[in-house]
């Protein structure tokens, strides 16, 4: 496993949840009317999720474990 390659993607999630902590409002209305505020949280929590799939892809080759059929079984520890 390429440690760099993780900690590039770990600063990137840090980033990314930095953004929706820091343009989330304190209420899912004042989000439902702010559409701005919507593509950012959308976009950050997206780019989150495929960063953490982009990491447990990682060490799923490094371990040699079973290649998953989706991304849920990648966050998913095998029995």
């Amino acid at each position: 496993m390429d440690r760099e390659v993780i900690e590039q993607k770990l600063e990137s999630l840090r980033r990314c949840l930095a953004r929706v902590t820091e343009k989330c409002p304190a209420d899912a209305e004042t989000l439902a009317r702010d559409v701005d505020a919507q593509d950012i949280v959308t976009l950050n929590l997206t780019r989150s999720v495929q960063l953490s799939v982009d990491m447990a892809a990682h060490l799923i080759v490094s371990r040699d474990i079973p290649a998953p059929n989706t991304m849920g079984q990648a966050m998913t520890p095998s029995p």
